[in-house]
């Protein structure tokens, strides 16, 4: 019995989570009123009371659900990602601008979180453009590049490349949140890869990253023998 009363507990704060982000992503925070909410999920006004203590806090756990969506994603891309560093880099800017992330609700939710993050600290920690574990995995994959191409002032050009990169896809979100029916989303990887392919040439190409075995020399694999 008292499972069933947790199992009905999850499901309507998560009922109420994603009312308030349906309600972000078409009408935005302004226009996100309890009634609206309570509308959306079908519970009851005290319901948000009873979860949440209030909108505030309501608004505030949906802004943490939608941040953990986005790097549960990103996490589960990485694992099918290969081990050098420039495949982890290509696999994050290619997540980023995927479809699956980069599409109108979640623009919306993400920009309607950004212009309330202001006033709101508890939303700004789940909209920032210095967000600490995105940098992070970034920049520790750009702090391996430089060691294995012996750059100098390695730290300085780990930190640019982590900088840039995340400027660039910071860029792209806002070019598809004001064009999205004319963004390209290989046309805005490309112009990302040419960025790090002049940092790092024996990393990267426009393509994308260079294989590991290329950037050892080692010869291209001979073509299989024909059967003619």
């Amino acid at each position: 019995m008292a499972g069933k009363r947790e199992q009905n507990r999850e499901q309507n704060r998560q009922a109420l989570i994603g009312a308030v982000l349906d309600s972000v992503a078409e009408k935005g925070i302004s226009e996100t009123s309890v009634s609206e909410i309570i509308q959306r999920a079908g519970l009851s006004r005290g319901m948000i009371h009873l979860h949440f203590g209030g909108k505030d806090n309501l608004v505030q756990a949906a802004a943490h659900h939608s941040s953990e969506e986005y790097y549960d994603g990103l996490e589960a891309l990485l694992q099918t990602a290969g081990d050098s560093p420039q495949e982890r880099i290509e696999m994050i800017v290619r997540g980023d601008l995927s479809e699956r992330v980069l599409n109108r609700r979640n623009v919306n939710i993400w920009y309607a979180f950004r212009g309330e993050s202001r006033n709101r600290t508890a939303i700004a920690e789940h909209s920032d453009t210095r967000d600490g574990r995105l940098r992070g995995m970034i920049h520790n994959a750009f702090s391996r590049i430089v060691r294995e191409a012996g750059t100098p002032d390695a730290s300085g050009a780990a930190r640019d490349a982590t900088h840039g990169t995340l400027a660039l896809l910071e860029g792209m979100w806002t070019d598809f949140l004001l064009h999205p029916d004319r963004f390209d989303r290989e046309e805005a990887a490309r112009i990302i890869f040419r960025f790090l392919a002049a940092m790092f040439p024996a990393h990267f190409s426009l393509k994308g990253a260079v294989q590991p075995q290329q950037e050892k020399g080692a010869a291209p694999a001979a073509p299989a023998a024909s059967d003619s």
